[in-house]
């Protein structure tokens, strides 16, 4: 089964189109986890436990246990593996090398770190992709339109009539011969997203930038699914693993989600009648 085909799977299942954001950020955790690489992991586990069998995926951030040095690699292997089997773990690491480079990118990832999914920097083009391709029960979802202010700097560039994130989004439909490919386009660009989502074809869009980035949920999910007609992922982060700063802080981060898929499952209801995409 495909990639894209296994994230369609959990979504039915789980009834959800969210990916918790695992950025076990130091100064945001309750204190009592904060002071040790235990104190993160069960924290990690305990947001997971909570909330596993209502999102669609989880995403940690590459650069919160780099930070950490040896230690944070061994904490992501060990949150991988306590992450469900049929939930996908995207790691955040916005890669991009040369071929011979990402192809040890790509192993580690996949295979050390267990990653389903990774996100990739596409400014080298498709060979410093390709090695991702590889595993063809893997996937990479690109950056195409991010939801920082900066995107503007590059992004929107005009290159014969048309801007640069354009040319990302039709290339990666083009390539997704696997269904293992899919566009990153950030929620704080609304209007820009329905032409992506037009030009990326069936590709699952991977959204961030809901909420504490001001991007809004209802505009992000009609825009980058086409009404339900097809796949997207909406990260949330923040507003979901630091929604208490308290012990109680995994039943907050289920309600948050619980809320959260309310709302897009209602929204769903009005447009589709509860079609799943």
């Amino acid at each position: 089964m495909s990639a894209t085909s296994e994230l369609k799977k959990i979504q039915e299942k789980n009834k959800s189109m969210l990916c918790v954001g695992l950025d076990l950020d130091r100064k945001k955790v309750p204190t009592i986890y904060a002071t040790s690489i235990k104190g993160l992991y069960d924290f990690a586990v305990r947001i997971i436990a909570a909330t596993s069998d209502i999102v669609a995926a989880y995403k940690p951030n590459l650069a919160f246990f780099e930070e950490l040095g040896p230690e944070g690699f061994s904490l992501l292997e060990k949150i991988s593996n306590r992450i469900p089997d049929e939930v996908p773990m995207i790691i955040d690491g916005k890669l991009g090398d040369i071929g011979s480079t990402a192809s040890h990118y790509a192993s580690a990832m996949f295979e050390r770190f267990g990653a389903d999914w990774v996100t990739v920097n596409p400014y080298m083009g498709y060979d410093s992709i390709r090695p991702f391709l590889e595993y063809k029960d893997k996937g990479a979802f690109v950056l195409c339109l991010t939801s920082n202010p900066g995107s503007r700097d590059f992004q929107f560039l005009h290159v014969l009539n048309k801007p640069i994130y354009m040319y990302v989004a039709e290339k990666v439909a083009y390539w997704d011969k696997e269904q293992n490919l899919g566009l990153v386009v950030g929620a704080t660009h609304p209007e820009q997203l329905v032409d992506i989502r037009k030009a990326g074809g069936d590709v699952p869009i991977l959204i961030p930038g809901v909420g504490a980035q001001g991007g809004s949920l209802e505009q992000a999910i009609t825009a980058g699914t086409d009404n339900f007609k097809k796949m997207a992922l909406i990260n949330v982060s923040r507003t979901v693993i630091y929604a208490s700063p308290e012990e109680d802080f995994d039943k907050a981060a289920r309600a948050e989600v619980e809320k959260l898929n309310g709302i897009i499952n209602g929204l769903r209801t009005k447009i589709t009648g509860g079609q799943q995409p």
